[in-house]
């Protein structure tokens, strides 16, 4: 609580600035504070609009641009640095401040900036919930900086921010130097990233700088209608890879679905692809919808995109291009609003090259290009991926633990393949295991001997 009282003031034109409707965004998970706030906004005349996430956010500004956006102290879907660095790139014109007590030194200082900071105050006031000083952000000013740049420093005072209830203990534990509990932010040791706090998925497993390399890219390319093209060998994750894209996508609450284009032969893949008519070739006696129409509005993963034959790759060319498809012995175009992610184990460049793959098409489908590595590319998970697949395998029954030999076998394997290897092992170890509570050398078989 603030320890001077807070007037409502009369919303009153800024100086300067022409009477018109304003629109501000909120950002937040908590929807208290949501609430909160954009009724205090409502009172100064403004519209606002509300998004529950990073993602959701990006799609409103796309939608209509703001004049001012308010973003909470953590998104649940996207690392808020990253956030407000792209959005500063994106959208520079609009004033931008987070309820984490901070804004850019880069932001402009917009003739809006006053009566958000009051919005801010106004809510922290009216609120019974603890408030902590958030964490600064890298190259971020205090809000009470901001206040007093605009006129309202001495008014301010020493101000602490709303923080999310859900992030309250992470930023309870920074504030005692310990680590923060549950998924912890890593810092890439190098590459583009280096500085900013890395948040690994939750489907992918691993602290190595290549899964968070992956996990920082799938953030950004998330909450956009941008294809993606998955490229790493068999059993390294890519259908994860692809769930995590979608999870954080807009179109979470629609359809995944996924198709094996090397598993269906080849005279019916494109039937499965693009459903058919009823009669249009032998045994079709009713019609059927395609995979492709059953993800509208969704997201459609093609894996093994390189074993598409051909033929059908120009048929596909034509969908990804202008979103329409024509069915199986149906002259009847249908409008499908799909996102496309296609995934494959081979290099795709190389085979476009040589005329394996339709040139056109790769560069429809690599627009944003992600490559899974190979398990012995980070061995240094082992450990955690062992953890990670032993408590999986045992939710049925207890859970079984590695001595140091058999941890140590496992470590020194090649993995040719890869993760989806590590998890039969393990699978096979617990079985012969039987009851005994530990995995011992005994137990680790690669099925490698043939009896």
């Amino acid at each position: 609580m603030l320890p001077f009282p807070v007037p409502i003031l009369p919303a009153r034109p800024v100086a300067g600035v022409r009477t018109r409707t304003r629109t501000a965004l909120v950002a937040s998970a908590d929807r208290c504070f949501r609430q909160r706030l954009t009724k205090v906004l409502t009172g100064l005349r403004w519209q606002v609009k509300e998004a529950e996430g990073g993602a959701q956010a990006w799609s409103e500004v796309e939608t209509a641009t703001p004049e001012a956006v308010i973003v909470d102290a953590w998104l649940p879907d996207l690392d808020l640095v990253e956030f407000l660095r792209d959005f500063r790139l994106r959208f520079p014109d609009v004033d931008l401040v987070t309820a984490a007590g901070s804004v850019e030194q880069e932001s402009p200082r917009g003739p809006y900036r006053q009566e958000l900071l009051y919005a801010l105050r106004h809510t922290e006031e009216t609120d019974t919930a603890a408030w902590h000083r958030a964490p600064e952000l890298p190259g971020a000013e205090s809000l009470g900086d901001a206040a007093a740049a605009s006129g309202m420093g001495s008014e301010m005072g020493s101000i602490k921010m709303p923080v999310a209830s859900c992030a309250a203990p992470v930023v309870a534990a920074w504030q005692r130097s310990e680590p923060p509990p549950g998924p912890q932010l890593v810092r890439l040791p190098n590459g583009p990233s280096e500085g900013n706090a890395i948040e690994p998925l939750p489907e992918l497993v691993g602290n190595a700088g290549c899964m968070l390399e992956i996990s920082r890219r799938v953030r950004l390319v998330a909450p956009r209608m941008t294809p993606v093209l998955i490229e790493g060998p068999t059993g390294s994750g890519k259908e994860l890879v692809a769930e995590g894209l979608h999870r954080l996508s807009l179109r979470n609450r629609k359809p995944f679905v996924a198709i094996n284009c090397a598993a269906i032969p080849e005279a019916l893949l494109e039937a499965e692809l693009f459903g058919h008519t009823r009669g249009a070739f032998t045994g079709a006696v009713q019609g059927r919808v395609g995979r492709i129409e059953a993800a509208d509005g969704g997201t459609l993963f093609l894996d093994e995109i390189g074993e598409m034959p051909l033929a059908l790759q120009a048929k596909l060319l034509r969908f990804v291009e202008c979103g329409e498809l024509q069915r199986v012995g149906d002259n009847e175009t249908v409008k499908v609003d799909v996102r496309v992610i296609a995934a494959t184990h081979r290099q795709l460049a190389q085979q476009a090259q040589s005329g394996a793959f339709r040139a056109d098409l790769y560069y429809r489908l690599a627009v944003f290009l992600i490559r899974t590595p190979a398990l012995a590319d980070h061995c240094e998970d082992v450990p955690l991926l062992v953890e990670h697949f032993l408590e999986k395998l045992g939710r049925d029954q207890p859970v079984k633990r590695l001595d140091e030999s058999a941890l140590a076998q496992l470590a020194a394997h090649s993995w040719p393949g890869n993760v989806r290897e590590l998890e039969h092992v393990l699978e096979r170890g617990v079985i012969l295991a039987g009851d005994s509570p530990v995995l011992t050398v005994r137990e680790i078989d690669f099925g490698l001997h043939v009896n």
